[in-house]
């Protein structure tokens, strides 16, 4: 069949309105492939009913099919084959969600289908009955791609249902991004700051077990009277018509008897996402009780390890998968209330373990975030409709959240733990000036009045730190007052940047007040007697561009002299250690090495000198060729810098390395014309975006930052000033490339 190019992806499931886990999983997984991608991978909906009735869905739901009908499985089945744009069916496959015999309806309908179909097995039992096998095998056998939310999952499928495992994939559940710093704060919304919260969530029904854990309450209470514990959710729809309340009278009535009512709190409700993950979010302990020992995979628990929260759970597959590393205490049996109660007072006793494990669950929970998830499934959806090199991303918001977050009324601050700011880190020229910079083309862009608040606030640390002579300091503590550092460390690149921001703000007057635009000129006109003292060759790149971006408001000889003078340097160390196979200024690349190419246009921007642009075109496409490699971008490594003579070290990789390929490749497009920068620009960008060797984003959607590394095997998720300016100042230019993109659509179409 040919397919249209806007190919759509249908997911079969229980769906909202109806609260079942299924249908809360696949509406975060079509809000996650929105949100990634935008309206390059459009999701429809098949949405799962026991009965005919009308229901209120979204629009996403096209298409209702009544499982207790065989007739309307090959009925819609026929519908779907109707359609060209549909590319893919992914169905959400749970015994009880489809009629028949271990829900062997759902075979007529893949039957039918002639789509490409992915089946998602949320529950894998192990050693099955002879029926359920042949149902799961003959699924598997239809699909053309089995997904499994655990390796054990995918192990069962192997050894119990003869499964290929070539043909099974492993996709976790998703969680969703929270921020670390917010726990306090929610503690003190919900009037829960003087507590002990212990939560457990989800529909309730026996199999959650919660009367163990209150069973292990009194002797905590007895010690800790502070200790909250909050059961949340309400019993599950099924339950409720088969059974009306009855477990939910049973542990009201235990919780009466052990005289807990004081620390014992039911909320009976399906709640919101957002404060479902706030609750979540404000607890310190998270216990998960099921004595369901073939329960493969957990939402609820899924969730609670990205809110942060050190786990307690019983040894269902998906907790012995998960809980290793101090992430969390994975008890030896099920139904004990006495192991419970051992590892509740463990972590009520020590705060520091508690916190740690919290924040190890909170760091791993990364890799399984809703957006990293979208992008697994989307890997998926391009391979089996032939689209691989296909993968296009949707930018997310520009957000100042982080920024204003890390920033006194002294500067920003150097560095933060998760997303909460290190004051102890203190505060560099660096990334003060980086803030300088994106402020000002923010405001120009936005003309925003909080952007120049925060400007005011860096060009203040700058003029503080500068010294009579002219010449900067770089670093100062929390306290404000100069460190150490400042006598153990070069400060020449510091020094290059206070230039190259001083010089962006001359350059924007117009947009800006006279009053930022005269402090700049003042602390200009005090550096630029230094700007030969300047030796090094990225110190002096950095003072080109801010000689450039002066230049264009106040051309005059001086300045021009100075530039030459500048790049004939650059020249100089570029004939010194260049090779044939090494076209570069130095006989290794760092970091930043995008600034030297593009300083040497600049040069040839003001001059007009030929052998300038030469030399930039030359450098520049030699760097490009060992950064962009097999449609992605894979930047020098901090782990070790790239030598002539030497292997290249590759992971570890940082956004002031990608941020500055993105700065350098706008400069060389808009000079020169040449689509391959433009093309290697979006590329680059993609790295934030997902297009990396881990196929995880590198922003946090919540506050806007960027995380600080990427390494061989996991996200550095720590969100410093450096990685946060970086990213910000990458989607400034990417802004710019889809506000063009967009007006020539509107033109086109006027």
């Amino acid at each position: 069949m040919e397919f249209e190019k806007g190919m759509k992806m249908l997911i079969v499931s229980s769906y909202p309105p109806r609260e079942c886990g299924i249908a809360t999983f696949s509406n975060d997984i079509v809000n996650a492939v929105e949100n990634v991608f935008g309206n390059t991978l459009p999701i429809e909906v098949c949405a799962l009913q026991n009965n005919a009735q009308q229901v209120d869905y979204n629009d996403e739901v096209t298409y209702v099919l009544t499982t207790t009908s065989l007739d309307d499985y090959r009925l819609v089945a026929e519908k779907i084959n109707d359609r060209n744009d549909i590319g893919l069916v992914c169905v959400q496959h749970e015994f009880g969600l489809f009629g028949g015999e271990f829900g062997d309806y759902i075979l007529s309908f893949i039957l039918a289908l002639n789509k490409p179909v992915i089946t998602v097995f949320h529950s894998v039992l192990p050693e099955p009955e002879e029926k359920r096998k042949k149902v799961v095998h003959a699924i598997a056998d239809l699909s053309n791609q089995i997904v499994v939310l655990t390796k054990i999952s995918r192990e069962i499928l192997v050894d119990h249902y003869n499964c290929p495992i070539s043909k099974i994939t492993v996709i976790p559940h998703g969680t969703h991004t929270i921020l670390w710093e917010q726990k306090e704060n929610l503690k003190t919304k919900y009037n829960l700051s003087d507590k002990i919260v212990l939560s457990t969530f989800g529909l309730i029904n026996e199999n959650k077990n919660i009367e163990t854990v209150l069973y292990a309450l009194p002797e905590i209470v007895a010690k800790y009277p502070q200790t909250q514990y909050l059961v949340i959710g309400k019993t599950h729809p099924e339950v409720i018509k088969r059974e009306g309340e009855n477990y939910r009278d049973q542990l009201i009535k235990i919780v009466q008897e052990l005289q807990l009512e004081n620390n014992v709190v039911f909320i009976n409700e399906y709640l919101e996402l957002w404060q479902l993950l706030e609750y979540l979010t404000l607890s310190e302990i998270y216990l998960f009780s099921s004595k369901d020992p073939n329960q493969a995979v957990s939402g609820t628990f899924a969730y609670a390890m990205s809110c942060g929260c050190a786990v307690i759970s019983t040894p269902i597959p998906h907790a012995v998968e998960s809980l290793t590393d101090g992430n969390g205490i994975l008890l030896d049996n099920f139904d004990k209330p006495k192991e419970f109660e051992k590892a509740i007072l463990k972590l009520i006793k020590n705060k520091e373990a508690r916190i740690t494990m919290g924040k190890n669950a909170f760091s791993l929970a990364h890799a399984t975030s809703w957006e990293n998830i979208a992008i697994q499934y989307r890997l998926l959806f391009d391979q089996l409709t032939n689209r691989e090199g296909d993968l296009r991303f949707n930018s997310p918001p520009i957000k100042l959240d982080h920024i204003e977050k890390l920033t006194t009324d002294f500067g920003i601050l150097q560095f933060s733990k998760l997303s909460e700011p290190d004051p102890e880190s203190g505060y560099t020229l660096d990334d003060n000036a980086r803030a300088l910079i994106d402020m000002v083309i923010y405001h120009t862009h936005y003309h925003d009045s909080k952007s120049l608040k925060l400007a005011d606030t860096y060009m203040e640390y700058i003029e503080g730190i500068q010294k009579d002579d002219g010449w900067f300091y770089n670093y100062k503590s929390f306290d404000h007052q100069l460190t150490k550092q400042n006598l153990e460390v070069n400060l020449e690149d510091a020094n290059g940047r206070a230039l190259w921001s001083l010089g962006t703000v001359i350059a924007n007057k117009e947009t800006l007040p006279m009053w930022l635009v005269l402090r700049a000129e003042k602390c200009w006109n005090k550096a630029i007697e230094r700007i030969h003292d300047i030796t090094s060759p990225r110190a002096i790149a950095y003072a080109l561009k801010g000689l450039f971006h002066y230049y264009s408001k106040y051309p005059n000889e001086e300045i021009k002299n100075h530039i030459e003078k500048l790049a004939n340097e650059l020249l100089r160390h570029y004939h010194i250690n260049s090779e044939e196979n090494w076209c570069w200024y130095e006989d290794y690349m760092t970091y930043a090495n995008n600034v030297l190419p593009e300083a040497m246009l600049y040069s040839y921007m003001v001059t007009r000198k030929p052998k300038y642009k030469k030399i930039a075109l030359i450098t520049f496409d030699f760097l490009l060729s060992q950064y962009f490699m097999k449609g992605q971008l894979k930047v020098i490594s901090n782990r070790g810098w790239f030598k002539k003579q030497n292997e290249r070290v590759f992971y570890g990789e940082q956004p002031i390395e990608v941020s500055t390929t993105i700065i350098a490749l706008d400069l060389f497009y808009e000079v020169t014309g040449n689509s391959k920068y433009k093309d290697q620009l979006k590329l680059a960008f993609n790295w934030f975006l997902g297009n990396n060797h881990l196929k995880q984003i590198m922003y946090n959607p919540e506050n806007g930052a960027s995380y600080d590394g990427l390494e061989d095997k996991h996200v550095n998720i720590n969100q410093g000033a450096e990685s946060t300016l970086c990213f910000f100042k990458a989607q400034l230019i990417m802004e710019k490339y889809a506000e063009k993109q967009k007006f020539k659509k509107t033109y086109a179409h006027s």
